[in-house]
């Protein structure tokens, strides 16, 4: 059975190298990840430090694409074995272990590891710690509630999302026969370890005022304010639409399949969590992270129903339903088209609502395909623009952009790595280096300035002239103006100290 395994492994990875066409860039998230690597902390603006640690392995292997789409793909493959295994300790064989394995491959899972942001790591980690209570109700063994303390504290590292798995699980414990774990001295010695791994960032967030809270009410004043609860639901099931009987088998088997009696609150979790979710009007792949181990459950009681007689034959179509629902996921969900070809033909696209941004709109891509073109011309230009300035102005020269995909897709494509670009915006107003001397400045500016003849900077230099454009029109930004001031009038280190004490400055 192992060498299957090592199939469905082999598999994913083939996969996840052949879903995107070279002509696409990486993703905006993926730069600020990648740029965090050079500046590693128990904490950062936006995300907690586990995608950082992930970095720096990048970054010592060279920081090549390769790496970068590796270590999404290999959370997407562990999942696998982690469903693997967990049907392996509900009694399935052949067909359920098939069965759970192409359920999870052939999902949206596949989208999130496309792309190198905590999401991957964040299924994992649920997947896992579901596993770990699943083995500890079978065993009773005390070991593997201290192997769940630490994998959840790991996922906490890696996305604070991990929260809402608490949240829902509590409840539908505290309903079980399962609660008495609850008094047991075992269940706080767990809780400790965790919190011991978890207490370094959370002592980073209080010494910067709690970032985390700051970045949650931005997003939902710019971005959650668009989730609509029902579609939040009906995605739910877009997600693992070749694969959602097996879903439902899992309900159902939870609730009255007999062997699965004492797992019966995993039934409660999932309303429970997705009740909390559908309320916190989530982005809908939060909760991906949710069905694995459901789809485990399915897997072995599909496989008991169809064990024998005619039914038996029904299991070459339960295993040929997902493979079939991939077919028109692979031609529209993945960036395996380039741009030109798919705004040739956007219908399918724009019945799937896959042109729907988080800004609420329709579009002429889908947003992460938008999001991953004109990165590397955007530097090559900027590369072109610093050439024409004498080197020995770099050294008080400082490049700022307007949000955080600017300054990150600069740092990763420059050929010229004297310079560094940073951005009021995210993590990078804290990396600014306010104690180097600032004469002159290079502007990043964003499609929509509002401030294009640069009046409000005039008075403060001697020189300001717009050095060069970017325009993509298939970007999501699809122009990008790039400013050169020279011989600052002013200090322009104070300057910039107070716009970056006012970006940091806790709402």
């Amino acid at each position: 059975m192992k060498y299957s395994l090592y199939l469905f492994i082999l598999i994913k990875f083939i996969l996840q190298y052949t879903l995107i066409d070279s002509s696409y860039d990486l993703q905006r998230d993926e730069y600020l990840h990648l740029d965090q690597a050079h500046h590693l902390a128990w904490g950062y603006m936006s995300v907690p430090p586990f995608t950082s640690w992930i970095s720096w392995l990048i970054l010592q292997l060279g920081n090549q694409v390769f790496w970068i789409h590796f270590f999404p793909a290999l959370f997407g493959a562990l999942t696998i074995v982690v469903v693997w295994k967990t049907i392996e300790s509900l009694g399935g064989r052949h067909f359920a272990l098939y069965l759970g394995a192409i359920s999870v491959l052939l999902s949206a899972i596949l989208r999130l590891n496309t792309l190198f942001q905590p999401n991957s790591f964040d299924v994992l980690a649920w997947t896992t710690c579901y596993y770990l209570i699943i083995r500890f109700i079978q065993t009773d063994q005390s070991k593997w509630l201290y192997y769940l303390a630490i994998v959840w504290a790991l996922g906490f590292l890696n996305k604070y999302n991990i929260i809402f798995l608490v949240l829902g699980l509590l409840p539908a414990i505290l309903l079980s026969e399962h609660r008495k774990i609850l008094a047991q001295k075992r269940f706080y010695i767990a809780m400790f370890v965790g919190l011991l791994i978890i207490l370094p960032n959370l002592l980073w967030q209080y010494q910067h005022h709690f970032p985390v809270i700051q970045h949650m009410k931005l997003l939902s004043k710019i971005q959650l304010v668009h989730v609509n609860r029902l579609d939040f639901l009906s995605s739910q099931i877009l997600f693992f639409v070749g694969s959602f009987f097996v879903l439902i088998a899992s309900i159902w088997s939870l609730l009255f399949y007999p062997p699965f009696k004492k797992f019966r609150f995993l039934f409660w979790n999932l309303i429970f969590t997705l009740a909390i979710f559908t309320y916190f009007k989530a982005k809908d792949y939060y909760a991906i992270g949710l069905y694995p181990i459901y789809l485990s459950f399915g897997s072995v009681y599909i496989a008991f129903v169809l064990q024998s007689g005619w039914k038996k034959n029904v299991q070459i179509i339960a295993l040929a339903l997902p493979c079939l629902a991939f077919i028109p996921m692979y031609q529209y969900i993945f960036p395996n088209k380039s741009a030109s070809l798919i705004i040739q033909d956007p219908e399918p696209y724009q019945k799937l609502g896959l042109l729907h941004w988080e800004d609420g709109k329709d579009h002429h891509l889908p947003q992460d395909f938008a999001d991953m073109l004109g990165w590397k011309a955007l530097a090559q230009k900027l590369d072109s623009v610093v050439a024409t300035l004498p080197p020995s102005s770099l050294d008080s020269t400082i490049i700022l952009c307007d949000n955080y995909g600017q300054a990150g897709a600069i740092n990763y494509y420059t050929q010229n790595k004297s310079i560094t670009a940073y951005s009021m915006n995210a993590d990078y107003a804290q990396w600014i280096p306010l104690k180097q001397p600032m004469k002159h400045v290079i502007l990043v500016k964003e499609y929509d300035d509002e401030d294009p003849n640069r009046t409000e900077e005039r008075p403060l230099f001697d020189t300001i002239y717009l050095a060069g454009e970017h325009v993509n029109s298939l970007a999501r930004e699809h122009k990008i103006s790039i400013y050169v001031l020279k011989n600052a009038k002013i200090n322009i280190n104070k300057r910039v100290q107070d716009e970056v004490d006012e970006a940091l400055l806790p709402e």
